[in-house]
């Protein structure tokens, strides 16, 4: 007889999101939409925090709501936490201390693993909605150098000001024209960008576009978190433990 293990309430959803306060659309891509996921997320919106708050002031002050709204995910079932923001690497820590489970709360965390399998000539590019308000506090929290190449969206972008203004209706086809005017930007004022992170988890429906533009490996929250799920819940292979071949 198979004895199951329980303990909590809700099964097969073992990646927790915990999710800005926003109004703006989102395809499907982003994160916030689930159809963009092959495996069950679970979602928690952490009221009051919004995208100019997190992104063009102090995510911080906010730790308090984000390490509650975590708790009570991991509550639910969620083996695993992440966020809808790279710029929340400022807790990561906090949530880490704090959760009991594997936080992965920004995409940025990618950029020295991914640094590491580059060429000793070729650097890790960062594209962001945010230039002027991506710290160097962001950079040490996910042990980024501060001479990384950093790109962004214009302030005054229908990506940018659509997104951080929280407007009920975005033009998207304008917003891929503002990422891909971004990442070239980035790579023409770095001839030595051998991939790219995408901070921001509103990038992801642009990723492959900038990948044909760039000619260079994009890495976003999609990559991160389907890692994070993986070793969350392994995919099971079946054998026969007495094929010689199986067993080899």
């Amino acid at each position: 007889m198979a004895i199951e293990q329980g303990g909590k309430t809700v099964f097969g959803a073992s990646v927790g999101i915990l999710m800005l306060e926003t109004q703006f659309p989102r395809v499907i891509g982003d994160m916030g939409n689930a159809l963009t996921w092959p495996f069950p997320v679970q979602y928690r919106v952490v009221r009051g925090a919004t995208p100019d708050l997190v992104v063009r002031k102090d995510a911080t002050k906010l730790t308090d709501l984000f390490i509650s709204e975590a708790k009570e995910l991991v509550a639910n079932g969620a083996d695993g936490i992440t966020t809808n923001c790279g710029f929340l690497a400022l807790i990561q820590k906090e949530l880490s201390q704090e959760i009991g489970v594997p936080v992965a709360a920004s995409s940025l965390m990618q950029v020295p693993w991914i640094q590491a399998l580059l060429p000793p000539d070729k650097q890790v590019g960062v594209l962001t909605i945010s230039k002027d308000t991506l710290t160097e506090k962001h950079l040490d929290a996910m042990n980024i150098p501060h001479d990384t190449p950093i790109g962004g969206t214009a302030p005054d972008s229908e990506f940018a000001s659509g997104i951080l203004d929280d407007r009920l209706q975005l033009d998207f086809a304008q917003c891929k024209k503002d990422n891909l005017s971004a990442a070239k930007h980035l790579m023409d004022t770095n001839k030595d960008i051998g991939a790219i992170v995408l901070e921001c988890t509103n990038m992801v429906p642009y990723a492959a576009d900038i990948r044909k533009l760039t000619g260079v490996p994009v890495y976003s929250i999609y990559t991160f978190v389907s890692w994070f799920q993986a070793g969350l819940m392994p995919q099971r292979f079946s054998m026969e433990l007495d094929d010689p071949i199986a067993s080899r």
